[in-house]
């Protein structure tokens, strides 16, 4: 298979179906300093299994959500093989990455500590960055993805409503396990045929998770949560 990019946690493959791509999971982490930071847009470490456990976690919730009638680019998956099978998707721009906060942590906090406490509740805030590892992965408004070409208004308006439906599904199934969400990170891509679609995975390596106000590993949350 010809690979066609090379991501810093997943590398993405031709298929003999020219409507399909095959995700290949890593072992690598973002963050910076050897210390795991699902917001940084840097690969800060190596953590063995973290790719298998990445595409567990994927597949449990691409599955839910496919059953629940969102759109996702999720087909099939091989656990040993650490692939999943993708419908082909297309980015908005270089790439977009949709933020949806439940408590004020991480770059949020860093950005408005003089307004908020560190771990405040926040009410399903949405927020989207543009993809530029040069830049610092930049907030991005809705009028400036009009004006700019990237997104139309009734996608973005499309893309916000679904990330607040997904990430209250996500975070209602690791409450099940007395797990809480405070922010996850999703990714949206066009279809073949235009059509919005969520894409890229839905894994530890995406969200911050606590159980008893101790936050989880990506390791460790998969194990809380896939037993």
């Amino acid at each position: 298979m010809k690979r066609v990019y090379t991501g810093k946690t997943k590398d993405v493959y031709e298929t003999e179906q020219a409507d399909l791509f095959l995700l290949k999971f890593k072992d690598d982490v973002t963050g910076t300093d050897g210390v795991f930071d699902p917001g940084a847009n840097t690969v800060g470490l190596t953590i063995e299994g973290a790719g298998k456990s990445g595409l567990k976690m994927s597949i449990h919730f691409f599955e839910l959500l496919n059953q629940k009638g969102f759109a996702t680019h999720y087909v099939d998956a091989d656990i040993e093989n650490q692939t999943m099978t993708v419908k082909k998707a297309f980015a908005f721009g270089n790439g977009l990455e949709v933020i949806c906060r439940f408590r004020a942590v991480g770059s949020f906090f860093r950005r408005y500590a003089a307004y908020c406490k560190e771990g405040q509740l926040l009410e399903n805030f949405v927020e989207i960055t543009v993809k530029d590892d040069e830049r610092g992965d930049p907030p991005i408004s809705k009028d400036a993805l009009s004006m700019l070409g990237i997104l139309s208004n009734e996608e973005y308006d499309k893309i916000k409503d679904e990330t607040v439906q997904i990430c209250n599904v996500i975070k209602g199934e690791l409450a099940e396990k007395e797990l809480e969400l405070y922010d996850i990170k999703l990714e949206f891509g066009r279809d073949v045929n235009g059509q919005v679609m969520l894409i890229d995975e839905i894994s530890g390596g995406n969200m911050r998770v606590y159980k008893n106000g101790e936050y989880l590993e990506p390791l460790q949350l998969e194990k809380e949560f896939l037993i």
